[in-house]
């Protein structure tokens, strides 16, 4: 996988985050770097880790679903597209204004399971994991400060937008992989 391939993927990952970072941003009167490094940590971290866990499943597996492994990455990518387009239409959740672990752990944990199906597409494709997970923890973390600060500046409507750019990427992703694989392109 080529660098901007991976950076478009980490970007299009990083969007979930991103968008629950922008309300963690409308739920404080005022963003300071604490909040930042917080969302930033616990969004990148989980990014991280999140496809390393499917890299790590992918590669147990792959052997039984290695002739429909494109197939796989293309239904995988496309369901988690459709569904962050899906969810860019609907009405925002309230989210508290808390940081602690109990708040960040289950939103790390809701945004990062694309991740994981991400990483089990890897397995398939032969991706070097450490460098392509280190890429999108460090993509999400500064994605998910920025998404706090602008939702803290700019308001509710740039969460659906940034979802809604995610599942995008995320389906054109899924569509690459699966006609680079059939012969295609």
């Amino acid at each position: 996988m080529a660098l901007i391939e991976l950076f478009i993927l980490a970007v299009g990952l990083s969007m979930d985050a991103m968008a629950v970072a922008i309300c963690k941003g409308l739920s404080v009167s005022r963003a300071e770097p604490k909040h930042m490094m917080t969302v930033g940590l616990y969004f990148g971290g989980f990014q991280a880790l999140m496809p390393l866990l499917g890299y790590w499943l992918g590669s147990n597996f792959q052997a039984v679903v290695e002739s429909i492994d494109h197939w796989i990455a293309f239904v995988l990518l496309g369901l988690i597209g459709l569904n962050m387009i899906k969810e860019s239409r609907e009405e925002g959740e309230e989210l508290d204004n808390s940081f602690t672990a109990k708040a960040m752990i289950p939103l790390a944990v809701a945004t990062s399971i694309d991740a994981l199906a991400v990483g089990i597409t890897f397995a398939f494709l032969k991706v070097q994991i450490v460098p392509a997970v280190s890429f999108i923890g460090i993509t999400t973390f500064c994605l998910s400060a920025i998404g706090l600060l602008a939702g803290n500046k700019l308001g509710a409507h740039s969460k659906s937008r940034a979802e809604l750019t995610g599942g995008i990427v995320l389906i054109c992703m899924g569509a690459k992989i699966l006609l680079e694989h059939t012969g295609i392109i």
